[in-house]
């Protein structure tokens, strides 16, 4: 969730420039610069740095002042960072992280959510599957891309591995931003939403290999279709 207030749009402005670096690893900004540059309260630039350390952003020590950190040592997985750099000249860069990070995790998360998901637990993704298919055939976008986030965030939390959970609010930032930045094609393709249906009848059946395999499918299409997206070329649907 993006932070509200003043401070948060500070912090907003000066991560953008991070990730687009603008503003370069290893430079040392001063409190007084943030206060000038945003037109500030040294209060609210004070708030909005403690912000960027929590990130692992920046570091703040007296009499050396604020210090950029490099990009490997920022908190990659937190979704305003994620959102950084999706928006930065170097998206390609973290959208490849992002469909890397899903092949690896989702398939997993789905086989596990098949082996010992709960009946409510399977029954919502079957319920967020409808709500793709419903969203689809209305040409629904934003409603389209909420229920796949709900299905995403459904199954990882589903696999009863905790920390497969955490990353259930990575993919949807990955998802809602995709539609945001404009890197979805312009129509919503049935195919999307049948490989969702296959997931949910798999998890609710107990299927766990059908399950990870169905899942593959939907990640590489994703990542496929962004990478046409990327050099420009046509496309005739969204991957999930």
């Amino acid at each position: 969730m993006e932070l509200q207030g003043l401070h948060g749009q500070v912090v907003d402005r000066i991560g953008r420039s991070l990730a687009a670096d603008e503003i370069r690893a290893g430079e040392v900004l001063r409190l007084e610069d943030i206060q000038e540059r945003y037109g500030v309260s040294r209060t609210v630039a004070r708030e909005a740095v403690r912000v960027l350390e929590s990130k692992r952003v920046v570091t703040s020590r007296p009499r050396v002042g604020i210090t950029v950190r490099p990009l490997t040592e920022w908190n990659l997985y937190d979704p305003q960072i994620i959102r950084w750099r999706l928006a930065s000249p170097r998206r390609e860069s973290q959208l490849r992280e992002l469909a890397e990070l899903r092949a690896a995790v989702e398939p997993s998360a789905a086989a596990l959510a098949a082996s010992g998901a709960s009946p409510d637990a399977r029954a919502a993704l079957t319920a967020h599957a409808h709500a793709m298919a419903a969203a689809a055939r209305a040409d629904d976008r934003a409603r389209f891309v909420a229920a796949d986030a709900a299905f995403h965030r459904t199954l990882l939390t589903a696999s009863g591995n905790g920390m497969f959970a955490q990353l259930a609010e990575v993919t949807e930032e990955l998802l809602t931003a995709r539609h945001d930045l404009a890197l979805m094609p312009p129509d919503i393709d049935m195919t999307a939403v049948h490989r969702h249906q296959k997931v949910a009848a798999a998890v609710a059946s107990g299927r766990p290999t059908e399950a990870a395999e169905a899942v593959i499918r939907i990640v590489n299409a994703a990542h496929s279709e962004v990478e046409r997206l990327l050099a420009g070329g046509g496309s005739c649907g969204y991957g999930g």
